[in-house]
């Protein structure tokens, strides 16, 4: 790879630790809609818009207290109306205040709409407009 640095050019793929393979499958592939291109007793692998997702099983998942997988969508509304119909909860947190909806979208200050939900494992997954609306 002349002219490459390092791992320029190279696909990335995200990682989530699951403690059921089962219910991970069940949830990203039936819930997010996410189509599973492998899976073996070690992992699932989904594909998200064209990023591969690895979803593993670990012996102890210890939920991080941050947003561990991120998916842009078109419309944050739309999409949080889609996925409370399949079940899906959307948290609220105290520190956002009013800027966080009654739907749990809040609204950046550079104006993206963000909302955030958790896997069966407590991961937390957040959703958001894949365009920033022009000032």
């Amino acid at each position: 790879m002349t002219g490459a640095r390092g791992l320029a050019g190279s696909r990335a793929m995200a990682f989530v630790g699951v403690a059921d393979l089962d219910n991970a499958r069940a949830f990203y592939e039936g819930t997010l809609g996410l189509p599973i291109m492998s899976a073996d007793d070690y992992a699932l692998v989904a594909d998200a818009g064209g990023v591969r997702v690895r979803i593993t099983k670990a012996p102890h998942v210890q939920p991080a207290g941050y947003t561990v997988l991120g998916f842009e969508v078109p419309d944050t509304h739309q999409a949080v109306v889609r996925l409370a119909g399949d079940g899906v909860l959307f948290e609220r947190f105290a520190f956002l205040g009013d800027s966080q909806g009654p739907d749990g979208v809040w609204l950046a200050p550079g104006g993206t709409r963000v909302a955030w939900f958790k896997d069966p494992d407590g991961n937390l997954l957040s959703i958001s407009d894949s365009e920033t609306p022009a000032p």
